[in-house]
């Protein structure tokens, strides 16, 4: 049987991975395990008490069948407290949240909601994947802004052209950003608010996942600016190393929630009522959340400081768990990311050519940088910053 894939499908880029994965495998090969800073999940385990809650609750809800589809009453009203003390914002849990399956599906579903086939869609790039493969399979067309350096890796949103401002109906951000850990301050935010209404496009900000990962000044909720208009997507997968939960909620402006509701119930069943459970009980702790915190940000200075010492370029991380470290002269992302590979380093980044797209003029902001995630252990980076000190003095 001859089996073709959707032109949707075939779209999409080939894994990017191939080459660092076949040269990991040779060092493997010759009995060298990297120190992996590419994948950017957490490696610690869910806290303890997440985890019992967990247990208890599927034996509660053993025979409750389905979930609600938009989450249960309780894990929408802790997640409206937990909003309200964070950011001081409120939110009406009928009519301004939904549970969502994680942010992954809320963020690739949401165009669907929203755009037809057609309409444009402004992206940053490097940017969250399902930004751009969501906009592509509800047939809208991307159109990509470069996060750049030189403007703090903050979208420029006063650099996109009139034309397709006014064709746009959507524009994404991500601010605590990945992977550069840039942070929205609450004059930028004003300043988007205000160029979105002018051009009656909707911000959807994920800005969720890595709200709690900072390191000094703690980012703000663009809803502290504005509601309308606007939509925020949710998750516990960093802040409380759930990623395997699938679980997190969209909050935001209630006619924007109701479309979001509403595409929903026709595409998933809810999110498992033991895994809302779970995510009340994590919601309510905070003293796990400034642990992790504290270790990412040792881990991260391990690591700045090594770089600081070979005379790598300066690199910042105001939040997430990522260092976007620009790369030395002479090198490009790749090259550098496979310098990194030599035995004697042995360091596994992601280049940050491969998490980024062309934008019209032809730029790939990711070129002159790779991307460490702050996943191994505190050993290991000190190992890490190490190897880096040996073989990159000047």
């Amino acid at each position: 049987m001859n089996i073709i894939p959707s032109k949707k499908l075939q779209s999409l880029p080939a894994y990017a991975f191939a080459e660092v994965a076949e040269i990991i495998n040779t060092l493997k090969n010759q009995g060298i395990t990297p120190i992996d800073f590419g994948v950017g999940d957490p490696s610690s385990p869910t806290p303890d008490f997440i985890r019992e809650a967990t247990k208890k609750s599927v034996d509660k809800n053993a025979t409750t069948g389905y979930p609600s589809y938009i989450g249960q009453t309780e894990f929408l009203e802790t997640a409206v407290t937990w909003m309200q003390k964070r950011f001081n914002v409120t939110l009406d849990p009928k009519t301004e949240l939904s549970s969502t399956i994680g942010s992954k599906e809320a963020v690739f579903h949401f165009p669907l909601a929203i755009i037809n086939p057609g309409d444009l869609v402004i992206i940053p790039t490097p940017g969250y994947p399902p930004m751009k493969t969501g906009t592509i399979f509800a047939g809208g067309i991307p159109y990509f802004v470069p996060l750049e350096e030189k403007n703090n890796f903050l979208l420029d949103y006063n650099s996109i052209p009139e034309n397709i401002a006014k064709q746009a109906k959507i524009i994404w951000i991500n601010y605590p950003n990945s992977p550069t850990g840039a942070i929205a301050t609450r004059e930028y935010y004003e300043g988007l608010v205000a160029w979105a209404e002018k051009y009656n496009i909707i911000i959807a900000a994920d800005e969720g996942c890595y709200i709690d990962i900072y390191f000094d000044q703690k980012p703000i909720s663009i809803l502290e600016v504005k509601k309308e208009g606007v939509i925020v997507f949710y998750s516990l997968s960093k802040r409380n190393n759930m990623t395997g939960y699938r679980v997190g909620w969209v909050a935001g402006d209630s006619e924007i929630i109701k479309q979001f509701k509403k595409l929903k119930t026709n595409i998933d069943s809810g999110t498992p009522n033991f895994i809302q459970d779970a995510g009340i009980c994590a919601l309510n702790d905070e003293t796990h959340v400034q642990t992790m915190r504290a270790e990412y940000k040792l881990k991260k200075n391990i690591l700045l400081d090594a770089f600081k010492e070979v005379g790598w370029p300066a690199c910042t991380s105001e939040a997430t768990f990522y260092l976007w470290q620009k790369v030395p002269a002479g090198f490009n992302s790749l090259s550098f990311a496979k310098k990194l590979l030599e035995p004697e380093i042995a360091l596994i980044v992601t280049p940050g050519a491969w998490i980024s797209d062309v934008t019209v003029n032809n730029i790939n902001p990711g070129e002159d940088f790779v991307r460490f995630a702050l996943m191994p252990s505190l050993e290991k980076v000190k190992l890490a910053a190490t190897r880096i000190k040996q073989n990159f003095k000047n």
